[in-house]
């Protein structure tokens, strides 16, 4: 297992660039199987999810070409349905490959999908799109299977808005005969960034950043050039570590219109920042003040749930008590007792919420990260106690961040990756 060892206590100065959003690449990545013809995909993040997704198009049979730095071209067709089950089986995402290997081969087998362990996340829903579409299905412990002849318009109300359960409806209504709705779909924005890539292709999507989408299907798409958006869960990221460490930061393409719901939190917060036209976001060191006493994560445009676990490391810096309230996943507050151990005075309530009083002087300490959102609230943590931290597991971390410690080194961290 990797490490990463860092001696905390500096502030975060310079300037950062936000990645391309891993999950618009995950989803995107799967609609190349739509295609033969040659897709173009550029700001792909070089992460570990990244890596295994690209792994298993290329054990179907596709081409993947590493052009430049982020950039990749795919082309070629799949040549089997079955996907490598120790891939599969170590990626969230890899039920994305569900929908189109049903489009295009009318039949796929996967084992249960992997990933990060924050809760129970059912894959029932999954089944229910594939299913209104004609699909039958076959569920067992060990293999997922299900064949369709020819995918044909559906009407889907999801039971829970799912991104990905939305991002495979996409998948399959885009190659669809006739007219497709999805009612309570996902709004966030990398399931748009998905419905651009599907309009490109020929697909006709509509209502994208709604939660009632209408898509126009055809049998034949086509190849496509796009760069994925960038990824505002970096960006706020980036934002709340400046923050912690009462750093000076600029950081580059990041989109205010992705930011409403974050900023506004950090605003309360007490965390000084601005917008310029160019995309880019200046922070500048700030007394942090918890002026909301809850922050409670939501559906888009709601906060987002991947940033509870870094806002909960703000908010042990802010002066006040923050009530946590994360009712999506219940294990998302099962690392505060980590953050317990550097010093912070948090109480855990129930599964769902944890009371933080803040500020208080984080100490270094050896960690194990659970999960990626969680790993890098870790990092946040180290980088402004005193003393060094070493933080296991660092893996985690690399699967939903692009070279992290580089990327923070520039900006005056001192990390070390020992592998």
């Amino acid at each position: 297992m990797a490490k990463f060892i860092i001696q905390g206590g500096t502030p975060l100065t310079g300037e950062i660039r936000t990645a391309g959003n891993k999950n618009a690449a995950l989803p995107i990545i799967a609609a190349t199987i739509l295609t033969d013809e040659e897709c173009k995909l550029n700001n792909v993040p070089q992460i570990r999810d990244v890596d295994t997704m690209l792994a298993l198009l290329q054990d179907l049979g596709k081409k993947v070409e590493h052009t430049s730095t982020n950039s990749y071209h795919i082309s070629g067709s799949v040549q089997k349905s079955k996907l490598d089950n120790k891939l599969a089986g170590n990626l969230r995402a890899s039920i994305l490959f569900m929908a189109p290997l049903l489009a295009r081969t009318g039949q796929v087998e996967t084992v249960p999908p992997g990933g990060c362990v924050i809760g129970r996340r059912n894959v029932d829903t999954h089944f229910d799109v594939i299913s209104a579409f004609g699909a039958k299905c076959q569920i067992e412990d060990k293999y997922y299977t299900a064949t369709l002849s020819k995918p044909k318009a559906a009407n889907i109300f999801l039971m829970e808005s799912s991104v990905t359960a939305t991002e495979n409806a996409l998948l399959l209504a885009a190659q669809a005969t006739g007219k497709s709705t999805i009612d309570n779909a996902a709004a966030e924005p990398h399931v748009t960034d998905l419905a651009v890539v599907l309009n490109k292709m020929g697909a006709i999507v509509q209502g994208a950043g709604t939660n009632h989408l209408e898509v126009t299907g055809t049998r034949k798409l086509s190849g496509f050039e796009h760069r994925i958006a960038p990824d505002h869960i970096e960006t706020g990221t980036f934002a709340i570590a400046a923050a912690c460490n009462k750093g000076s930061l600029i950081i580059h393409d990041a989109h205010p219109e992705h930011f409403y719901i974050i900023g506004n939190v950090l605003q309360k917060m007490g965390v000084q920042f601005k917008f310029t036209a160019e995309h880019d976001l200046y922070l500048k060191p700030s007394r942090l003040v918890s002026r909301d006493a809850k922050i409670r994560v939501g559906l888009w445009p709601g906060f987002p749930t991947d940033l509870m676990s870094p806002l909960i490391v703000l908010a042990t810096q802010a002066h006040g008590v923050t009530l946590c309230h994360d009712w999506m996943y219940e294990s998302r507050m099962f690392f505060v007792d980590k953050l317990i151990a550097m010093g912070a005075q948090i109480t855990q309530c129930d599964p769902h919420r944890v009371l933080v009083s803040g500020p208080t002087q984080l100490r270094g300490q050896e960690l194990n990260s659970p999960d990626i959102r969680a790993g890098i609230a870790l990092m946040i943590a180290a980088l402004c106690a005193r003393g060094r931290s070493i933080i296991d597991r660092a893996e985690l971390i690399d699967r939903g961040y692009e070279n992290i410690a580089d990327r923070l080194n520039k900006l005056g961290a001192q990390i070390q990756r020992e592998d």
